[in-house]
Formats: C-alpha cells, structure tokens, sequence
C-alpha cells in the first residue's frame, strides 16, 4: 500500500460516505477511520466495507492529545482529512464548550501530531480541513459566499468552526504544514442522522408527529448532496493546492418551508397518500437565538480549477435520500432508539 489516509469523524454522517469513497476507489491506500463513536457516529454506516483488508477503524477521541500522537506514531498516515466536529448548531447554545473542545482543540491536536509526524518533510504529505460555510455570518437577500469573503461567526459552532480553520492556516503560514480547506453547504444524503432538518422531517412524517419549523420558515440555506460533497473532498485532496480553500456548495438555494414542502409532497407521491397529508403535520416553532437568515456557497473556483459539479439537482436528490430512509427503515430506528451504538460493542470491543 503507497500511502496511509487517515480519516477523522469517519463513522458520521458525510465522514462515513468519504470513507467508503476511499475504501472503494483506491485499493492502494490504507484507509483508517478514527472516530470517538459519539451520539452521531454509527458504525452500522460502513458494514459494506468494514472487512477491506485495508480499511483499519480506531476508536478514539481528537481530544485526547496524546491519544492523537499514539495514532500519528502507529499508523504514520501520509494524509489526514479531518471531519471530526460537533455540528449542530442547537446543540452549541446549549452547551458551547464542549464545540470548542472538539473543534478547536481537538484540530489543533490533529495539527500538531502531524507536524511531530512528518518533522518538516512534507513532500507528498496532506492535511485537508473540512469545515463550514456558516463561518461566514449571514447574507441578505442578494450576494454569494466566496473564498475571500470575511469570517463573521454568529453561534458557538460557526464561532468554534471558524477559529479551526484559523488555526488551520495558522499552521501553514507558521510551520509550512501543507493544508487544504474546504467550506461547505449544508448536507443531505442516506445515513443522515434525524437531528438536522431532512432526515428529522422523514423521521416525523412516517410516525405521524410534528414537523417543526423554526420562525417563519424563510430561511434561506443552499444544499449540498452528500456524495457529490464526498467526490470534491475526494478532488481537493488529491488536486487542490496547498494553502488553498475551496468553497463546496450545490447551486440548490432553497427556503426551509419551501424544502419541507417538497419533502412533503414527495413522500406522500412515494407513498400513495392523498396529496397534502404529510404537510398538515407542519408546525411553526419558536425560532432560536442567533438564526442567520440565509447562507449561500459561489462554488465556481472548484468549478473552473478542479472541474467538480453536483451531479444531481435538490429535488433528484431529495428523491433518493427519501427512496434511503423508506427502504431502510431499520437503521432509522435503530439511531433514533440509540440501539446502532451497541454495534460497536458487538464488532470491535474484543
């Protein structure tokens, strides 16, 4: 095996479909997939795979510095491409620090592993960084997020988010470390965990429960499908340039009332209902402090440099994630009861 890939966060939502990407495209390279295994991270993501002779998971935590040096000095990866965050923005007002653990402290431990590791020789090494496009604030009606646009952070997890890749940089332009960044949209796709808007939603209309939407449902975010996000990580890691960062978004601006209706209308037609039976489970929330309005990713620099488009537009898309969670109705349940944290357990414990 030419090189050592060692993938942070894998067993999540997106880390998972760049991990069998990797597994599955580049039988030359030793994947390992290191994961904490936290609320989010399911293993049950990458049965498929999980007996490639060349594919290896460790359980462990980015937050544990030594741990990291551990994993850096036993596997000796060539490239890390880091995913591991804590994601969800609710999740950050309620508790903030444990976001700035894992993002901030958790990627400067990763950061400086890799530097012990690769002691100043960096030819042919890589430390691609995948972040988020809300570090960039909010925007108004009009105007795209570019690659120079200013950071301008409104909750705990853009804040926590932004200061990694602060940190990120910090690294190359101190130390020479060779990065790459990559700011995406938001994510849907198969193995989403039902938090986030999509997945809850398909969750709530199969058990007949409400569909919360926050304020009064205009905001504004640009989706991205979770595969065609895998492909360009895949792209800017193999392509991009040192020191380089490259927004990811897939020209898919929807209003999130907007989103939930198609979702709607979409699973009714899926499942023979009358139309509108799903969307008279929508039901207006109290909206959460510091909701940016609208987020939206000008992704022609990896257009024009690197060639990378999504492949399929929201409502294609939409369609197949739906197809996955009628068809795997199991694995729904089974994350939303806890049960996929026991796997672990089953698999790997001994």
């Amino acid at each position: 095996m030419n090189k050592t890939i060692l993938i942070t966060g894998g067993a999540g939502f997106i880390g998972s479909h760049v991990v069998r990407n990797f597994v599955t495209k580049y039988p030359d390279y030793h994947i390992v997939n290191l994961d904490a295994l936290t609320y989010a991270g399911n293993l049950e993501n990458l049965r498929d795979i999980e007996e490639k002779p060349h594919y290896t998971f460790v359980k462990a935590d980015i937050t544990d510095a030594l741990d990291m040096f551990r994993v850096f000095e036993q596997y000796k990866p060539d490239g890390v491409i880091h995913l591991a965050a804590e994601s969800h923005v609710d999740r950050s007002i309620a508790d903030p620090t444990a976001f700035v653990m894992t993002n901030v402290i958790g990627t400067v431990n990763l950061l400086n592993a890799a530097r012990q590791i690769w002691k100043d020789d960096f030819i042919g090494k890589r430390f691609h960084h995948v972040s988020t496009d809300e570090v960039f604030g909010a925007l108004g009606a009009e105007g795209l997020f570019t690659e120079e646009t200013s950071y301008d952070p409104h909750s705990p997890y853009s804040a926590s988010k932004a200061s990694s890749d602060h940190f990120v940089r910090a690294y190359h332009d101190t130390y020479g470390l060779p990065i790459v960044l990559t700011n995406c949209s938001n994510n849907y796709g198969p193995n989403h965990f039902p938090e986030k808007l999509i997945p809850l939603c398909i969750h709530n209309i199969l058990n007949s429960q409400p569909l919360p939407i926050y304020g009064d449902g205009k905001y504004t975010r640009d989706w991205l499908f979770v595969i065609d996000h895998a492909t360009a990580i895949d792209l800017v890691f193999h392509e991009g340039k040192n020191g380089e960062s490259y927004n990811v978004g897939g020209f898919n601006e929807w209003q999130n009332i907007d989103l939930v209706k198609e979702l709607c209308k979409q699973v009714d037609e899926k499942l023979g209902r009358p139309a509108g039976t799903a969307e008279q489970l929508i039901t207006f929330v109290k909206d959460r402090p510091g909701h940016d309005l609208r987020y939206a990713i000008d992704a022609s620099k990896i257009n024009k440099e690197l060639g990378w488009y999504p492949s399929v537009t929201f409502e294609e898309g939409l369609s197949k994630t739906i197809d996955w969670f009628l068809n795997n109705k199991e694995w729904l349940e089974s994350v939303t009861s806890g049960d996929y944290q026991k796997y672990y357990d089953k698999q790997y414990k001994d």
